[in-house]
């Protein structure tokens, strides 16, 4: 049986500001959807929508494990996070679409 991979993601706006986790099947595809504000809901209504931080998992179910505990972090733990592999807070998409 073929599992498709995982990912988590942390977007954040323009300021750095507001930090926001998530979980997906297909990241290229929903950071495309947070950027163009095309579903309504929280990186919509606070323009969330940089990606500055990825993990890859071979599986969706290790992604959503990874993304509850991300979530269940302080703020302080998510930026030090961000900062360790992205520590200019660049927007990672770019690295997708070229």
């Amino acid at each position: 049986m073929y599992e498709k991979r995982g990912y988590i993601y942390i977007l954040t706006n323009a300021y750095n500001r507001v930090l926001y986790t998530g979980v997906t099947s297909d990241l290229i595809k929903r950071v495309y959807i947070h950027k163009n504000k095309l579903a309504p809901g929280f990186t919509k209504k606070y323009n969330v929508n940089k990606l500055v931080y990825y993990e890859v998992f071979g599986d969706i179910l290790s992604a959503i494990t990874r993304e509850k505990q991300v979530k269940g972090w302080v703020r302080k733990k998510k930026i030090a996070l961000i900062e360790k592999e992205n520590p200019g807070w660049k927007d990672l998409y770019e690295e997708f679409t070229g």
